[in-house]
């Protein structure tokens, strides 16, 4: 795996987590915020990190952000301040970020200005734990845009059963991956043939009604 040049600008509770959670998996991260307490807060999880207001442009310019793979920015509740953000990092050749929302009409200016990847944490955890509430059978989801999700759902009704049999693909569904009931990580790609118990995971792509279809 190769590894990457993240950067996260705005180092808050939500930030610092994407920032330690990149870093755990082996990346680099290029840590920003304005304030003080944030950047000493950070040093101990961070190898690079800088304090420098991200609303001025020559601040990023001396940053050297246009030579990161990625860019997350994560700047609180001020909508103002995000927008600016945005505005100079595309000013400076930089598209490939995502960038925190901190309301709907935020993410929509957001997505107007280009901006692929809008990430709203809040709303997106609490559609996922009303998935898993109203579909007891679906344990997670990972959605993956235009109405398709990643889905990991554990077996029972189908004990005994081969993927074959099930004829998931026919149902607009692929099974992608295997967890057998206590093992520590999955097959990828499992043969047709394969006879599923209850307990297993499956790790599932589909569009979101065909998906939920199969859980009863």
């Amino acid at each position: 795996m190769r590894k990457l040049e993240v950067g996260v600008i705005g180092l808050g509770k939500f930030g610092s987590a994407v920032a330690e959670a990149v870093s755990d998996k082996g990346h680099v991260v290029v840590g920003i915020d304005n304030s003080g307490n944030s950047i000493k807060r950070n040093k101990e999880l961070l190898r690079h990190v800088y304090q420098a207001d991200a609303t001025d442009i020559e601040a990023l310019k001396q940053l050297r952000l246009i030579d990161l793979d990625k860019i997350v920015v994560s700047v609180g509740k001020s909508m103002e301040d995000a927008i600016l953000i945005v505005l100079n990092l595309q000013e400076l050749g930089i598209h490939n970020m995502a960038v925190k929302a901190c309301t709907a009409e935020h993410a929509a200016v957001l997505r107007r200005l280009g901006v692929k990847h809008v990430i709203r944490p809040e709303l997106d955890a609490a559609d996922r734990f009303a998935h898993r509430i109203a579909n007891p059978g679906l344990l997670d989801l990972v959605p993956i845009g235009g109405d398709v999700l990643l889905q990991e759902l554990e077996v029972d009704m189908w004990d005994g059963r081969s993927l074959g049999d099930l004829g998931l693909f026919e149902r607009g569904v692929m099974v992608v991956a295997i967890k057998e009931r206590g093992a520590g990580k999955y097959d990828v790609v499992p043969d047709a043939e394969r006879i599923l118990a209850t307990g297993d995971i499956l790790i599932a792509v589909g569009r979101e009604k065909d998906v939920l279809a199969l859980i009863p």
